[in-house]
């Protein structure tokens, strides 16, 4: 299975943590227990669930953390819309960061579709 670390999904979903900490930077003060914290929270999670569930080393547990990661990722697309409907993402950084949402979505998918047509162990 190799280390989680080579997984391009997981590369690109960390690079994504900092360009989400680097935008969210200047949201307003009185967000940051709130809208600001948890669209970290959840930008967070999808990595560290990829993670978690390669190092299991149970298909079904892999799979099943690929689906939190990918329900993560449901989570933050849903906040960072909010953000720009409150005009504290522009669009041309809303947009940015969607495309490499979108992008860590579709490899999650793929990634659950594949291990779900091989047999277990």
């Amino acid at each position: 299975m190799g280390n989680y670390k080579e997984l391009i999904v997981w590369q690109k979903s960390v690079a994504l943590v900092t360009d989400i900490y680097s935008s969210t930077k200047n949201f307003p003060k009185e967000e940051i227990y709130c809208l600001t914290n948890q669209i970290r929270r959840s930008s967070i999670s999808i990595p560290s669930n990829i993670a978690e569930g390669h190092s299991r080393r149970s298909q079904l547990d892999y799979i099943q953390f690929l689906k939190i990661a990918r329900g993560s990722s449901a989570e933050l697309e849903t906040q960072l819309l909010i953000s720009k409907n409150l005009n504290y993402l522009n669009l041309e950084e809303f947009q940015i960061l969607d495309e490499k949402l979108t992008e860590i979505s579709k490899m999650l998918n793929a990634i659950i579709s594949k291990l779900q047509t091989i047999p277990k162990p």
